[in-house]
């Protein structure tokens, strides 16, 4: 909790020192930023701690997923017995268990507190997936739950929201100002047309650095996983995983953390399938 903070406050410097570099070079007053600077912590925070908040009955509604109150059958008391074991291992308060209706292999966690998550699966999971692959998949939403990973997305999405409003408006000023040449006058139709497609540009790139923390989280939930299971037990689930991947039916908002592969690039949440299980062998 510590390291994230402090990760936290030092990215949050990194920025302002960026932003105040920027301002420098374009020759505009930082002094006159100040307000917007302000609004835009607030918008830039304000949607990714309220997605954060809000993420298991966002992830509920969007999935349908039942929670498990008291277990119907053999397969959901393992399920919970499971997930209790895994999380009384990796340090954290018990989870809630839930299984939503969807054909692929697949399943997430989410939640604003590592003690208060959800865990869940995929019903494709449950029928295609053996005890031992299931129980690896468990084992790697636990450790994205135990590694706060939920809370550290949305941190660095708000910074990167932050970067990216600040950045296009000053921008967009100065263009504006250059094009009409009367940098005193106020902004103009123009000027709210560079703003938009500027904050189209600096999103694509802040996107960009944040799908590359979400490919670099993915190798720690499977070291995390293959601790609480067994790395053979990762391996076969992700084997299983890349011979019957199909297209995820998983809501964006909780789409990046699934385990699905998901598509090459720069854009990607997952890394490719095989990366992942040459990085558990080497490991090894």
């Amino acid at each position: 909790m510590f390291k994230r903070m402090f990760l936290f406050l030092a990215t949050n410097l990194a920025v302002l020192a960026l932003v105040s570099i920027v301002l420098s070079v374009l020759g505009v007053n930082p002094q006159q930023t100040s307000g917007l600077l302000v609004m835009a912590a607030l918008f830039g925070f304000g949607g990714s701690i309220i997605s954060l908040l809000l993420s298991k009955w966002i992830a509920k509604r969007t999935t349908g997923a039942q929670v498990i109150e008291q277990p119907r059958n053999e397969g959901e008391r393992w399920l919970l017995a499971t997930v209790q074991r895994q999380a009384q291992a990796a340090g954290i308060g018990m989870p809630e268990v839930a299984i939503y209706e969807a054909p692929e292999i697949n399943a997430f966690a989410t939640g604003a507190n590592r003690n208060n998550a959800l865990v869940a699966v995929s019903t494709g999971l449950l029928r295609a997936m053996s005890r031992d692959e299931a129980e690896a998949v468990l084992g790697h939403e636990v450790s994205h739950v135990a590694n706060g990973d939920m809370v550290t997305m949305a941190l660095l999405q708000g910074v990167l929201n932050t970067f990216v409003i600040v950045l296009a408006r000053v921008v967009g000023r100065v263009v504006d100002g250059a094009i009409s040449g009367d940098r005193d006058r106020g902004p103009g139709f123009g000027y709210y047309i560079i703003v938009f497609v500027l904050e189209m540009v600096f999103g694509l790139f802040a996107s960009m650095i944040a799908m590359w923390f979400s490919r670099h989280r993915e190798y720690r939930a499977d070291a995390g996983g293959a601790n609480l299971a067994g790395r053979q037990k990762m391996i076969a689930a992700l084997e299983r995983l890349a011979q019957m991947h199909g297209e995820s039916t998983l809501p964006k908002q909780v789409a990046a953390f699934g385990i699905s592969g998901g598509m090459r690039g720069l854009l990607s949440s997952h890394p490719p399938l095989e990366e992942r299980i040459a990085a558990l062998r080497a490991a090894a």
